[in-house]
């Protein structure tokens, strides 16, 4: 067994990844080889993407792309639906990624379901797998089921199927889920059932919304698809105390199977990495919330906090329309 190592702040480092800027210092060198992708109407950019996504994708003539002010806009012929215009031409670049022979690893060939873009002023949707190529913020729901037990609290902890292609074999949260059409809770109702046999009774009377966890990843080996594609995420997070005679069981392919760790044992995992490393910080949210990583024994105590809370570089609501 892999002698234990990781602190939390480490697990920290590995899912909060992309650099912060110091706003007394010249620009970083990490903005010199991303672009920014933009919407109509819109003079925020919505997405990062890497100069190497830019340079091998195939763009159709929906996009303008500028590379010496490295920047993509989105700009659709047909101005009369915004929405679904912006939707289809998304979808149709996709499509294009999907017949080319030598296409993006993180799309592989498939479709997948449409992911929002947060923040945007009107209703625009992008497929999932395509999302953390054009850099746009993902949104996903986990859900922390815990027992309180004679020997202390215990949380069900599913270990993912060795077979998916992000994070094979890894430690998980309990129930978790990527956020498509959907309000978050609904994502919640519906994975728990399908993940960890949980009825959506008992989810709907007893889950409890925690709040959100926020980072901005950089993909890594673990996570399937090209490396170090940008990946702004929000994560809302959810508590549901179960009593000792509910049992979580696998109900689909992506599990492998449920533990029910102690709080030492949940440690353990958390030192040796073998959580997912959004899932790992969920845990860590969970462990500050409940007194299990305290002040007074945990020196980062602070820098956890805000590193799981980050302001990301992407708007996260509407604005006023301009033009």
């Amino acid at each position: 067994m892999a002698t234990a190592s990781k602190t939390y702040l480490d697990l920290v480092n590995d899912c909060d990844r992309f650099p912060y800027d110091d706003p007394l210092a010249s620009p970083s060198e990490h903005w010199s080889s991303i672009y920014r992708f933009y919407l109509p109407n819109d003079p925020r950019h919505h997405g990062l993407m890497l100069s190497s996504t830019v340079q091998k994708m195939l763009w159709t003539d929906d996009f303008l792309v500028n590379h010496q002010a490295r920047t993509v806009h989105l700009d659709p012929k047909d101005t009369s639906d915004l929405s679904k215009s912006c939707t289809t031409a998304l979808s149709k670049q996709v499509q294009v990624c999907i017949d080319a022979k030598d296409s993006f690893h993180v799309i592989s060939g498939r479709h997948s379901e449409p992911y929002p873009i947060v923040g945007a002023n009107y209703p625009v949707s992008l497929e999932r797998y395509a999302s953390t190529l054009f850099g746009i913020i993902s949104r996903g729901a986990h859900l922390t089921a815990y027992t309180q037990t004679s020997e202390g609290l215990k949380i069900w902890v599913p270990r993912r199927s060795p077979k998916l292609f992000t994070y094979p074999n890894c430690l998980d949260t309990t129930v978790a889920g990527g956020i498509s059409l959907e309000d978050p809770f609904e994502c919640i109702v519906r994975e728990a059932d399908e993940e960890a046999s949980l009825s959506e009774d008992l989810v709907r009377k007893n889950a409890v919304v925690c709040g959100c966890i926020s980072y901005v990843g950089l993909n890594d080996a673990r996570g399937g698809g090209e490396m170090g594609l940008i990946v702004p995420d929000i994560i809302y997070v959810y508590d549901l105390e179960l009593p000792a005679d509910i049992i979580c069981q696998q109900n689909d392919e992506e599990v492998k199977e449920f533990t029910l760790m102690s709080i030492d044992e949940v440690k353990e995992g958390l030192a040796r990495s073998e959580f997912k490393t959004n899932s790992a910080i969920v845990m860590i949210d969970f462990f500050l919330r409940h007194g299990i990583i305290t002040v007074e024994d945990e020196p980062n105590y602070a820098e956890i906090v805000a590193r799981i809370h980050r302001r990301l570089p992407l708007p996260t609501g509407p604005s006023k329309i301009v033009g």
